[in-house]
């Protein structure tokens, strides 16, 4: 090949590059686009949904912690406490694994037990484990106390909560009476 022909080819290729090139900057001409001065859309939303919303929440927080309690059943809080009882133990004198031993905690002040590193935000909670409090931690341990080391997501069911809830107070010296 002479140096002719790789001119021809070059040539060739500069002209296809030019031609892209023009053809966009001609149909920019010919089809011109006014942009909006800001882009997007403007989404409108009734106040009304987020009023909603709160009430919902602040009816949540209000339960009939008897009417709750009594959803719950001791022989199935046992079953579904087998999921906690990879971190927990139940039985007295139990040691503490990942979690803290669950023997006599309702009543108990949170972050009682002496040799367990609690978390600080767990530490610093001056509560007593009432039926409610532990209601509120189990549906979502990380949302009810924040900081908290504890990882799991809670159980959504509130005849669960209340069923686990029973069989920690089973689990007790001296269960305290239900509401």
């Amino acid at each position: 090949m002479d140096s002719f022909e790789i001119n021809k080819i070059v040539a060739a290729v500069l002209m296809v590059a030019l031609l892209v090139i023009g053809i966009g900057k001609l149909s920019d001409v010919i089809f011109h686009v006014e942009k909006p001065e800001t882009p997007g859309y403007t989404v409108e939303v009734e106040q009304v949904s987020t009023a909603s919303s709160s009430t919902t929440n602040a009816a949540e927080e209000k339960i009939d912690i008897a009417a709750l309690m009594a959803m719950g059943d001791i022989a199935s809080g046992e079953k579904i406490f087998k999921k906690c009882a990879a971190c927990h133990s139940i039985i007295k004198g139990g040691k503490n694994a990942i979690g803290p031993a669950l023997y006599n905690v309702v009543g108990r002040k949170v972050g009682a037990v002496e040799d367990y590193k609690y978390s600080k935000a767990l530490a610093a909670y001056e509560k007593e484990w009432t039926f409610e409090e532990l209601n509120g931690f189990l549906k979502k341990p990380a949302k009810y106390i924040k900081g908290t080391k504890m990882a799991y997501a809670g159980l959504r069911k509130e005849a669960d909560r209340a069923s686990v809830i029973k069989y920690l107070n089973e689990n007790s010296d001296s269960p305290v009476p239900l509401p």
